[in-house]
């Protein structure tokens, strides 16, 4: 099973020059779409002067929703030669911004391509790209005779407690990577005081 993705590990920037216009291209890992308005909604103020913000993001483990932007740039010169870089590097929650500052030169639709294209590649050849797994999370409601299993089980499956709570009733938080997940549902299934439920 398919449990894994690429994402950036922390912003990255990336250059490219042609004809006196200069492509500034920004990375930066995202959660969620009013994340991505933010960044370039602050990236406008930071570079007032300049003509155009083009962007194209991807959001997303499994199902990967994107969208790209070409800010007053021909149709198609911009967005999505950026996007196609984003798929092509193959990462996700990602966003990825170009800022053009236009040298008086016309670069034609060729030549507008392969600049926002050079210039994301660029970006994203100096972000660190990293491998997460995707995880299931599941709650445990349990009595305190059940205790000491759950966190035998816990132990040896080296599942991720998230969240606690000892009351009259025991609650627990974890996560698993996907791949496992079916597998430790199972085994928690087999003590009839403990109910499992995926969250």
């Amino acid at each position: 099973m398919h449990d894994t993705y690429k994402t950036i590990k922390n912003p990255g920037e990336g250059y490219f020059k042609d004809k006196g216009s200069k492509f500034y291209a920004y990375t930066y890992p995202v959660q969620n779409e009013e994340e991505i308005k933010n960044i370039v909604s602050s990236l406008r103020k930071e570079h007032h002067s300049a003509r155009h913000h083009c962007f194209a993001w991807r959001l997303g483990t499994e199902e990967i929703s994107h969208r790209c932007n070409d800010d007053g740039e021909p149709s198609s010169t911009a967005g999505k030669p950026i996007l196609r870089q984003l798929e092509h590097f193959d990462v996700t929650n990602i966003l990825l911004v170009v800022v053009r500052y236009f040298g008086g030169s016309l670069l034609g639709t060729a030549g507008l391509i392969n600049a926002y294209r050079s210039s994301a590649a660029d970006a994203l050849k100096n972000s660190t790209i990293i491998t997460k797994t995707i995880e299931v999370e599941y709650r445990l409601k349990y009595s305190y005779k059940e205790m000491n299993d759950v966190m035998r089980i816990i132990k040896q499956e080296n599942l991720n407690i998230t969240d606690t709570q000892f009351a009259a009733d025991c609650y627990l938080l974890f996560t698993v990577r996907k791949s496992e997940a079916n597998k430790i549902e199972k085994i928690f299934k087999q003590f009839p005081g403990i109910i499992i439920e995926k969250i």
